[in-house]
């Protein structure tokens, strides 16, 4: 009996192992005819039967296990003619194929509607949010220019702090705790002191993929949330550019086949340059004078330069060379003089193997970060963060699954000075590495995807490891209702630091973990921390309904657990006192999310309620970007006969953020002449601020702001283009605090109402 079993057994893995040997494998990459760019979650598949796949941001699309035979591969993309070619699979071969869709008139709505259903229901992705360029430009545009920034403070559990110094929290993380990436490339400040603009420029920007928790193993480093931009590669077609100006700033891109892509396939080479510079501290000495009487101007200034180099090969594989300087200043009029700058630059590359059903990616990249701040009172700051980061990535398609695994190496030195309320110095300046490693398997079992993942970090210069698993997974119950849930264990080194006497921060310096010992607080000197990483527990459960093909509904109830956060030491007294604390601290809330899109019109509608608050030892306290809640609407419509006219605006309202009260003030004598100091009849300038116990127990008062847009498009031919965009900001001129001078009770508001008019140029 056992030998019949045996031989039976024997018997069937050959048979089966015959079939899978009879058996090839259809993949390639999906192009825009007219400008090579590639199509996002097209349709490919084979005639005839039920084998196809969708395709990826790159383009690319597998299709493996696929029976021997001649078939009739097809293409299609709502808004383009479909292609078809005829192809030949052999035995244990694998077939590559490039095609083009041509575009007649596309409708963008329809066509972002119909890639992010396809996404919706094919990945797991909790609390995640795709953006692309489109979505950007259809924001009321701050100065006739849209910026992703301004996009990612209207999307659920997102907060910016202001218009001015603006910092991104995402569902309780500080910005510290937020991996940004540009091309898989660590960006540590991605945002400009005038809160409107971020260091990216949005002409060239393919995808946004906003996490905003219980994100997979791929990503590591964080514990709370991940911004990944991916940019794209230059018209491979034809040459061509975009030039821009307004009140704010003027910007230009140039971009160009070097080896044009040619339609019977083939490999190309194209460049992409973009440049912008903004001069808005003196247009508004003339344009926003009543916007300038406290401070002689909008005292901001940025400047921004971004190149790619990309190299595509006939088989879909991709090498690409970029490099990147951003530069900031700030000087508001004698409170605060703030100076940063971030440069850097490496190479990412996707290689698909003509004889193997693995691809691979990979990201070498190096970047700096330098920021100094110096507000007249002789306690000035200073951070630099420089390092480098490289990671490499397998993938393997299956029929119904897909297995991915990689590692990643981060080298980061970090330097930071810094001195506290009590003049106690707080410095540091270390260097170190962390290596992490990753497995993720998603598995589509019917309407089900299950995602289980596993990450392992190890944090060389802390001698610490974190084994973190996580798991994400989608019920698709029907064509229209999906639920979801996901969540994990995180880690991270790198930490931050503010001032708490100021009401808005604009100074966040960058830290190393420390190496030193570290006491849990209430007890210093007396008790030890188990670790020296700041970790986190994520759950969150969603529920996505298409009510209509065009209007979508999302909520999601999260939870966030902080372990263990990392902080300054606020309470050092001595320069013998640690400099580092411990705290603990939750996360919690439930965000909505409503959205309309059908043909000119375009609706999106979100609220988030949530907590956020911190334990430090001795007290439990809201942080400073507790906003318990926060409502977003927008709205886009498109009208005229040729539809050339659109018509945006956008309304914020959120809830007051936290604030330490003052308690009192007494005058600070520095006793100069040591022990010989007069301190009975030496009358110090200096002046000290004795700060409420109860830790930000107070609040400011609720921010609330309408922007308005109205652009108008003329064309020129097939390619040339002119945009007119009139748009105005604060258009019903809110008073929103934005710092709060506490000695002597100075208050300076966000930016008042400003009109602009904007000019963009296409060819």
């Amino acid at each position: 009996m056992i030998r019949s079993i045996i031989t039976s057994f024997i018997l069937g893995m050959f048979f089966f192992s015959n079939i899978a040997a009879q058996t090839g494998t259809v993949r390639g990459n999906v192009f825009d005819q007219d400008t090579g760019e590639p199509i996002i979650y097209g349709n490919v598949y084979l005639g005839g039967t039920t084998l196809g796949a969708t395709t990826d941001f790159d383009g690319f699309f597998t299709i493996p296990n696929v029976p021997t035979g001649d078939y009739s591969l097809v293409a299609t993309y709502i808004g383009y003619d479909s292609t078809t070619v005829d192809i030949k699979v052999n035995a244990n071969a694998i077939v590559y194929k490039q095609l083009e869709l041509s575009s007649g008139g596309i409708d963008l709505g329809v066509v972002n509607v119909s890639a992010r259903k396809e996404q919706a229901r094919s990945d797991v992705k909790v609390s995640a949010i795709s953006v692309t360029s489109n979505e950007i430009k259809a924001l009321p545009s701050t100065g006739g220019e849209p910026d992703i920034a301004q996009y990612l403070s209207v999307l659920p559990g997102v907060i910016f702090t202001g218009d001015q110094g603006g910092q991104l929290y995402i569902r309780g993380g500080s910005p510290i705790q937020n991996k940004v990436l540009l091309d898989g490339m660590t960006i540590y400040n991605p945002f400009h002191s005038i809160g409107f603009f971020s260091v990216f420029e949005t002409e060239i920007i393919r995808n946004v993929d906003v996490l905003t928790g219980g994100f997979n193993a791929e990503y590591g480093g964080r514990i709370s949330a991940v911004v990944d931009i991916k940019t794209r590669e230059g018209n491979k077609k034809r040459f061509g550019g975009v030039l821009s100006t307004s009140p704010f700033q003027s910007k230009l891109l140039v971009e160009g086949p070097i080896i044009p892509l040619k339609e019977a396939g083939g490999g190309s080479t194209s460049f992409i340059l973009t440049g912008k510079h903004s001069y808005i501290d003196q247009t508004s000495r003339v344009l926003y004078e009543y916007a300038t009487d406290t401070i002689g101007s909008l005292p901001y200034g940025f400047t921004d330069l971004y190149g790619k180099l990309s190299f595509v090969a006939g088989n879909g594989s991709k090498f690409n060379v970029f490099g990147f300087n951003f530069l900031d200043r700030v000087n508001y009029g004698g409170v605060a003089d703030l100076d940063w700058k971030s440069n850097g630059g490496g190479l990412n590359f996707s290689l698909i193997p003509s004889n193997s059903n693995i691809t691979m990616d990979g990201v070498i990249a190096f970047s700096n970060y330098t920021v100094s701040l110096d507000e007249g009172d002789n306690r000035p700051r200073m951070s630099s963060i420089n390092g480098f980061n490289a990671g490499l990535n397998f993938t393997t398609f299956g029929g119904n699954n897909e297995f991915k695994y990689g590692f990643e190496i981060n080298g980061f030195n970090t330097d930071f000075r810094f001195v506290n309320f009590l003049d106690v110095s707080i410095q540091q300046e270390d260097f170190t590495t962390e290596i992490g490693g990753y497995f993720k398997y998603k598995q589509k079992a019917g309407p089900l995807i299950i995602e289980p993942s596993l990450r392992m970090q190890y944090y060389a210069s802390l001698t610490e490891g974190s084994i973190e698993p996580r798991l994400g997974i989608k019920w698709n119950a029907t064509d229209n209702l999906r639920f979801k849930l996901g969540g994990g264990l995180y880690s991270q080194n790198l930490l931050s630091s503010v001032n708490e006497e100021d009401i808005v921060n604009l100074f966040v310096g960058f830290l190393s973990g420390p190496s030193e010992t570290i006491y849990t607080p209430g007890q210093v000197g007396v008790e030890v921390a188990p670790h020296k990483l700041q970790k986190s527990i994520q759950g969150v459960f969603g529920v996505e309904v298409d009510i209509t093909p065009n209007l979508e509904f999302n909520v999601e109830p999260y939870f966030k657990r902080f372990t263990q956060l990392i902080a300054v030491n606020r309470n050092k007294l001595l320069a013998t006192d640690p400099n580092f604390t411990t705290e603990t601290g939750d996360a919690y809330g439930i965000d909505f999310l409503v959205r309309y899109d059908k043909d000119d019109l375009y609706l999106w509608l979100t609220y988030s309620h949530g907590y956020v608050n911190r334990f430090d030892g001795e007290q439990t306290y809201p942080t400073i970007f507790d906003r318990r809640n926060n409502v977003n609407f927008l709205a886009t419509y498109d009208f005229g006969e040729k539809k050339d006219w659109q018509a945006s605006m956008r309304f914020n309202f959120g809830s007051g953020f936290p604030f330490t009260l003052t308690q009192g003030f007494y005058n600070q004598n520095y006793f100069t002449d040591g022990i010989t100091t007069d301190y009975i009849t030496d009358n110090p300038d200096n002046v000290g601020i004795i700060f409420s116990e109860e830790r930000n127990s107070g609040r400011l008062p609720d921010y609330h702001r309408l922007d308005l847009s109205l652009k108008r498009t003329f064309k020129f031919g097939k390619y040339a283009k002119l945009e007119a965009i009139a748009s105005v900001t604060n258009a019903y001129n809110r008073n929103n605090i934005f710092f709060f001078d506490r000695v002597t009770y100075n208050r300076v508001d966000q930016l008042p109402i400003l009109p602009s008019l904007g000019l963009t140029f296409s060819y």
